[in-house]
């Protein structure tokens, strides 16, 4: 399992550099062991057995990864938390999730320890700094857990519908994911990963960080994303690997301001968590000189489709089932498999899939069909060779009219427009059409197009019944930490009133 390659890489390579935080020292992985050992010690000390939650939130930093190794190790449940949320949203993920043991940053002490009598589960609360070596006794690691099916994270969902779920993932989960990365990705011990992702998610902390660890290589870790510091970095040549979300895409394209930079040099640039905008995929190749390699997951799953390593990424897919993993795109209604080219929802079905949802058996039996797929909630097509290409969230679908309108198509038209600098679309209830289209646009600096403009530049690229009936010009849009917008707040807003 996953753990087991990882202690394999310090026992034969302690010398060679597992981590490098900006500003400070390289860790070895021999020196990842030895500071994991005295984790996994202050944990047990603190009474921590199997099963047990331990609730994470801290910045980017060692005593992070070192805890989270731990407290796998040991056989408890790693919890993982936004080092951006305030009190009353932290009380509910440590509310739900009966956690035991709260670890977090020193510098939010005085702020959270008023929430802590209103926790009677919680048993314990360690405030720490990020150069916390976990000093005290130590001593070789525990074996890991030998049982697949045993909880080693807890990932919360991102609640856009409902309050957030915690999902489990097993060690099994987890071991079966990043093996499939490592045969499509072709991760090699060689590898230096410019890791720019936030950890307290699925993409940073397990898809890259795992998957370097996993692979014996190295990881330089960027304390939060800035885009020119980020690009100097890229431009020198010390990276093979990138992985980004739309977002850091966008900055890093503007940062280079129209100027032929070559990042070549990298093997694999991969981008996810979010649809990657066309205009990003073609200003990539021209600016950069890099094709993006586009690919999808869940919180409930890790990575599920991958465009490939070498081969065709097609603009807009999200390219093939990994290794592993089976994909098949069926009628909601009655979750029979569509043919190629027909619409319906994505469901998934693998060794990654996650256990279930903590304390929620009716979500959990709801997110699977009768025949044991996860239903994916995304809607999509396969096209006759086999790649896939999404369309949006079905909670997203707007029916106006009768007729099936999909966010994403109607966003690319607009994001074609020189003066949008970014956008959304959802639909608000009317009285004559059911929904009618809305769109959200932030313009681009200097820029002051007209709404009238904007959807008449629509309708000459998309069906009239797919184009805004109403434009609104805003400063920012509702997002999560991946810069992945949040529609349902949208909906919720001004945008749609009443």
């Amino acid at each position: 399992m996953f753990l087991d390659t990882l202690a394999a890489h310090c026992r034969q390579q302690p010398h060679k550099i597992a981590l490098h935080f900006q500003g400070g020292a390289p860790i070895s992985y021999g020196e990842l062991d030895a500071a994991s050992a005295r984790a996994a010690a202050f944990l047990l000390a603190q009474g921590i057995k199997p099963g047990d939650r331990v609730a994470a939130q801290l910045p980017k930093c060692l005593p992070f990864i070192t805890l989270h190794l731990a407290t796998m190790q040991i056989g408890a449940i790693f919890l993982p938390l936004n080092p951006a949320y305030p009190p009353r949203e932290l009380r509910y993920f440590l509310e739900d999730a009966g956690a035991r043991l709260f670890i977090a940053d020193a510098a939010r002490r005085t702020q959270l320890e008023a929430l802590l009598p209103e926790l009677p589960a919680l048993e314990r609360a360690h405030f720490i700094s990020a150069e916390e070596n976990w000093a005290g006794a130590g001593g070789p690691l525990p074996p890991p857990p030998r049982e697949p099916q045993q909880t080693a994270m807890m990932l919360y969902t991102s609640g856009t519908t409902s309050r957030p779920k915690g999902a489990l993932i097993s060690h099994g989960n987890l071991t079966a994911n990043i093996r499939a990365l490592h045969q499509a990705w072709g991760w090699r011990a060689d590898d230096r990963l410019l890791h720019a992702l936030p950890i307290f998610h699925v993409h940073g902390l397990v898809v890259a960080l795992h998957g370097a660890l996993h692979a014996g290589a190295s990881a330089f870790m960027l304390p939060k994303f800035e885009a020119a510091p980020a690009l100097e970095l890229l431009q020198s040549g010390a990276f093979s690997v990138f992985m980004g979300v739309p977002t850091m895409h966008r900055r890093l394209y503007n940062q280079a301001n129209g100027r032929r930079i070559d990042l070549s040099h990298l093997r694999l640039m991969t981008s996810g968590s979010d649809r990657l905008p066309d205009d990003l995929f073609f200003g990539y190749q021209r600016v950069f000189n890099v094709t993006l390699l586009e690919r999808y997951g869940m919180t409930e799953t890790g990575m599920n489709l991958s465009n490939p390593l070498h081969g065709e990424r097609r603009v807009g897919s999200v390219g093939k089932p990994l290794p592993g993993v089976e994909a098949r795109i069926v009628k909601p209604e009655t979750e029979q498999p569509l043919p190629a080219g027909e619409v319906g929802e994505l469901q998934i079905r693998g060794a990654h899939v996650f256990r279930g949802y903590w304390r929620q058996p009716e979500q959990t039996r709801a997110a699977f069909s009768a025949d044991g797929w996860l239903r994916t909630g995304d809607l999509g097509f396969c096209a006759a060779d086999g790649y896939f290409t999404l369309k949006g969230r079905a909670k997203d679908l707007i029916i106006s009219g009768g007729l099936n309108v999909y966010p994403p198509e109607v966003e690319r038209a607009l994001l074609a427009h020189p003066a949008v600098a970014a956008c959304a679309v959802i639909g608000c209830p009317d009285a004559e059409w059911g929904e009618q289209v809305v769109a959200a646009v932030i313009p681009r600096a200097g820029a002051r197009p007209s709404a009238a403009a904007l959807i008449a530049f629509c309708r000459e690229r998309l069906a009239a019944y797919k184009c805004p009936r109403r434009l609104e010009f805003v400063e920012a849009l509702p997002a999560n930490a991946l810069g992945k917008v949040q529609k349902a707040k949208l909906r919720a807003g001004a945008l749609c009133p009443g």
